[in-house]
């Protein structure tokens, strides 16, 4: 049987045969050329091909073919490097060693053979051993001559502020300069934003305002200085109770602390309250507790005192000599509004103001002055003052339209001296006796007599005692004229008890006067 042939002798494998003589020609090339690779493009082969003459993938070393050789020539190498480069890290002459060994110490046997390029004594460079540790240690420094570790490097000097901003050292004019030009540049820019902005709105602009003129001189008499005057003497009234609460205005009328108000006012629900306290407040602030003196609710009047040093009293004037159309100020705390002044004239004199009447008591009845000065809730008990700022009322009560709570320019006082008689009489006896005719009556208007019809005469009273009697119809008290009932009760009431007033009524058709001494109520 004859021995399998070799892959190296077969004679059926060409293949091999050429690769063998083709590495036989070209040591550098390994493995036989693949038979079956297509033909490469013409371009690319001119582009990556081989150089003619060339086989393998290197060239042809030393001693080779010099048709190899000389293929390479033609190909663009690098230009040598600079001879300062080639003196620093190049080789030196005639040597072939690929790393360049440290030099070695003279031996001490006198041989010149060479140490080994690297060692595992101490102090040796970690850098050329292959069995140092690629770890992150300590820097790779070694030890002195004498054993002791190097020193460490003192530190180097700081940076100053001009080295560590520009870099470098700069001169102080220089900085100085810089400076300069940057405030330059600065108010250069906001110089030219300023110019924009003044002149980007045309609404604005520089203006002139004409100059503050004197002050305006206020005349004496003047509503100013009257207002001035007057309102030091009137006062704030606050009243709580246990569940209810209350405020008006008063005027003080004497230096011993005595104010007078509205009954209404110190008054909650038409009567004094258990635990009521009552508080005044003064122009200045000051806040006193007061206390009640006296009342009269038919007249709708009451005095209070606190005890105060050295108060501002109103002077009290003489509302006889008012006239239709003379000025008037009314001064009080309306809706809470302390010291606040409205201007009118009186309207209207002598006017019948019925009020009140709730809760079964009688209703309030008083000769009122009528004024347009604006009142309001919160007036009540505050100054009606005329024009030389004495007082000539007690702000009362207004009427108002249907659906409306405010002032709509009629309001009522109660004539000063009416206040005058009933709150000396209040702060003498703490009550005030009023005269009395001694009937009941109601208005009439008819073609035979307008008045007040006696609707029932009391017994024992002063009507019934004179011999009026029921279906009279008064027509004049004294020298009052009476047109309705509210009329005639403030007629009676100019009076005294005692005096003996006549009075003029109509009975069946016929007129008669009798003289009637009224008595008190």
């Amino acid at each position: 049987m004859s021995e399998p042939s070799t892959p190296e002798s077969s004679p059926q494998d060409p293949g091999a045969d050429a690769a063998a003589k083709t590495n036989a020609a070209n040591p550098y090339r390994i493995g036989p050329r693949p038979l079956d690779r297509p033909p490469p493009d013409p371009a690319a082969a001119a582009l990556f091909g081989r150089p003619a003459g060339v086989d393998g993938a290197f060239s042809a070393p030393p001693g080779g073919r010099l048709g190899a050789r000389d293929a390479f020539a033609d190909l663009k190498v690098a230009p040598p490097p600079p001879e300062a480069l080639v003196t620093a890290f190049g080789r030196p002459e005639g040597s072939t060693e690929i790393l360049q060994r440290p030099p070695a110490p003279p031996s001490q046997d006198g041989d010149d053979a060479e140490d080994a390029l690297w060692s595992s004594e101490d102090g040796a460079d970690p850098w050329r051993d292959p069995a140092a540790g690629a770890v992150i240690g300590p820097p790779a420094v070694g030890k002195g001559t004498d054993g002791r570790k190097t020193p460490k490097r003192p530190p180097g000097a700081l940076l100053s502020l001009p080295e560590l901003l520009f870099g470098r050292r700069v001169k102080p004019s220089a900085l100085i300069v810089l400076g300069l030009v940057a405030l330059l540049i600065g108010g250069a820019g906001g110089l030219v934003g300023w110019v924009v902005a003044r002149g980007g709105d045309v609404l604005t602009g520089d203006v002139t305002l004409s100059p503050v003129q004197p002050g305006k001189e206020r005349p004496i008499g003047s509503v100013a200085d009257i207002a001035n005057k007057a309102s030091r003497g009137v006062v704030s009234i606050e009243v709580k109770g246990a569940q209810e609460a209350g405020a008006g205005s008063g005027v003080m009328i004497d230096g011993q602390g005595y104010i007078v108000t509205n009954d209404h006012v110190v008054t909650l629900a038409g009567r004094l309250t258990q635990g009521q306290e009552i508080t005044v407040v003064f122009v200045d602030g000051k806040r006193v507790e007061a206390d009640v003196v006296g009342r009269d609710p038919k007249t709708d009047l009451a005095v209070i005192k606190v005890e105060v040093a050295n108060p501002t009293v109103l002077p009290l004037g003489n509302s006889d000599d008012l006239q239709v159309g003379d000025t008037v100020i009314a001064i009080g705390s309306p809706l809470g509004l302390e010291n606040t002044v409205t201007e009118g004239i009186v309207s209207a004199l002598h006017r019948p103001v019925v009020a009140g009447g709730d809760n079964g008591e009688a209703p309030v009845v008083y000769d009122g002055i009528q004024t347009d000065a604006a009142i309001n809730r919160g007036n009540s008990g505050g100054a009606l003052v005329d024009s030389t700022g004495a007082l000539v009322g007690i702000n009362s009560v207004i009427r108002t339209a249907e659906g409306s709570t405010g002032s709509i320019g009629l309001g009522f006082a109660i004539p000063v001296n009416s206040m005058r008689r009933i709150t000396e009489a209040l702060i003498r006896d703490g009550q005030v006796k009023h005269a009395d005719l001694g009937l009941n009556a109601k208005s009439v208007s008819a073609e035979t007599a307008e008045g007040a019809q006696v609707v029932n005469v009391t017994d024992n009273g002063a009507a019934k005692k004179a011999g009026i009697e029921e279906g009279d119809v008064i027509t004049k008290l004294g020298d009052r004229p009476v047109r309705n009932a509210p009329e005639l009760i403030v007629a009676v009431r100019q009076y005294a008890p005692g005096q003996t007033v006549p009075v003029v009524l109509a009975r069946q058709g016929r007129e008669l006067t009798i003289q009637v001494t009224l008595q008190s109520d």
